[in-house]
């Protein structure tokens, strides 16, 4: 089950939270300290530490704020309403996030209308701190491994692009009949698929940083971010590419110049796969690239074509520039892959 490590960490700290606030500070009913936990860790995907902070300082505030309000004017109507106004405001002073001052708004009007708890001023703010350093050093201590969530998501994106430019050769062949359209928007299309792998490396990342049980995954984890770096902008000139090239087949004329420059990108696209569990197959991800890179001159492809078909020659330049910098090397390593104009 996917959610098991989720559902294990939420347990232990709210029983974390619980026990510091009941039997160690002796709140009767600490429910602040086990709704600030849940709040901050949750389900979410991405689970960074800074996020599980931002959480819990959000849903603290909201308490903090609505309780000063009580111990100022009291219970009621209009104090519900100045709780909230004043809660909302300060939490979009502190952070745009909306989501911040969301979590902070709800937080404030449940103290503001539900009954005084005994122990005093401030008593579920000092829970609501407790959830927070609970829930903190849950994520260090107890950590959701975030790691295979994001190779999952790497595998995916990298599918995808492969298939992407593999339908890419088999429409520029197929001449007259070809499907550019569909190819384009399937491009088009893989920008949520970079957010959710985007989400997962970061938290990956943020955990392993404080996890005394992850930190040695870092390395592997700052090699997938390279990679991320490079095929973020690999994807975003694969989209201009493919553009390029619909306009280019209107006149149903087949293209194979551009299918067998493309077909040999595909190979390295898979390779690319492989190389985030052996990170010994980048160098030969870098020979495939390289040979396609040498090609990439519009004035020995097409010596007497029109400017467009050399143009389409200058938007892949960068994509596969950008996917050499995915291997590891530098921007300048790459560029000096390609042919001088």
């Amino acid at each position: 089950m996917g959610s098991a490590p989720a559902i294990l960490q939420l347990v232990i700290a709210v029983v974390a939270a619980y026990s510091v606030a009941h039997y160690g500070l002796g709140h009767t009913a600490p429910i602040t300290a086990v709704t600030v936990t849940l709040s901050s860790l949750g389900f979410v995907r991405d689970a960074r530490p800074i996020r599980v902070l931002e959480t819990a300082l959000g849903v603290t505030l909201g308490i903090a704020l609505s309780e000063v309000i009580l111990l100022g004017f009291g219970q009621g109507i209009w104090q519900l309403a100045l709780s909230l106004v004043v809660t909302l405001f300060v939490a979009r002073f502190i952070s745009p996030s909306p989501g911040f001052a969301i979590v902070a708004g709800v937080q404030s009007v449940l103290v503001a209308m539900l009954p005084v708890v005994p122990g005093g001023p401030f008593t579920r703010t000092i829970d609501g701190l407790i959830g927070g350093a609970i829930a903190l050093i849950v994520t260090a201590l107890v950590p959701r491994d975030a790691a295979k969530v994001a190779v999952t998501d790497a595998r995916r994106v990298l599918r995808t692009f492969s298939r992407i430019v593999d339908d890419l050769v088999i429409e520029l062949r197929r001449g007259p009949d070809n499907d550019m359209g569909r190819v384009l928007e399937a491009a088009r299309s893989t920008q949520p698929m970079m957010d959710q792998w985007r989400a997962s490396l970061e938290s990956a990342i943020g955990i392993a940083t404080i996890s005394p049980w992850l930190r040695r995954r870092l390395p592997e984890l700052n090699r997938q971010r390279q990679l991320f770096a490079g095929v973020d902008l690999a994807v975003r000139d694969l989209r201009v590419v493919a553009r390029r090239l619909m306009v280019l087949m209107r006149d149903g004329a087949a293209r194979p110049e551009f299918a067998d420059l493309l077909a040999g990108l595909v190979g390295a696209v898979n390779l690319l796969g492989q190389s985030l569990d052996d990170p010994m197959v980048r160098p030969l991800v870098r020979q495939n690239l390289i040979l396609v890179a040498v090609k990439l001159d519009p004035e020995e492809l097409f010596p007497d074509s029109p400017l467009v078909e050399g143009s389409v020659v200058m938007e892949l330049r960068p994509l596969v520039m950008d996917l050499l910098t995915a291997t590891g090397l530098t921007s300048d390593q790459a560029r000096a892959s390609l042919p001088d104009l």
